[in-house]
């Protein structure tokens, strides 16, 4: 058995907020949108997807680093983005909350915070040179 695709699926009260949000504002590209009378979906791309698993106490220390203090709850989605500091800004002007500025992690990347429209925990984050380190 081989797992092709993980799809995270986002029930949002305001479909063409988080659509605006996520493909406009963030830039990920449209796959395909489908409708009927009983709803809407838009599928969005992203060139690569992980799961990461974490136990309670990686959590509390990500959230430690990247915010200062617990605030995630049992879900978080994280992007990498080629500049952290101006995505989050873009994604601030198109109506993100942001919980955390760009920081930098012990890891040697650049992480903001931010919860999205629709309420949804999000990371940026861009991986920093080792010349930068």
């Amino acid at each position: 058995m081989t797992v092709k695709e993980l799809r995270l699926v986002v029930t949002a009260d305001d479909y063409e907020e988080a659509v605006a949000f996520y493909r406009d504002a963030l830039g990920l590209p449209e796959r395909a949108s489908y409708s009927s009378e009983d709803g809407r979906v838009t599928i969005l791309e992203v060139e690569r997807a992980t799961l990461e698993i974490a136990d309670p106490g990686q959590a509390d220390f990500i959230d430690a680093v990247e915010v200062g203090r617990r605030v995630a709850g049992k879900y978080r989605v994280a992007f990498e983005v080629e500049d952290s500091a101006a995505t989050t800004q873009k994604l601030a002007d198109a109506g993100a909350t942001v919980i955390a500025e760009p920081t930098r992690t012990p890891w040697n990347s650049l992480n903001a915070r931010l919860e999205t429209p629709g309420g949804i925990q999000l990371t940026l984050f861009t991986e920093l040179d080792l010349k930068q380190a």
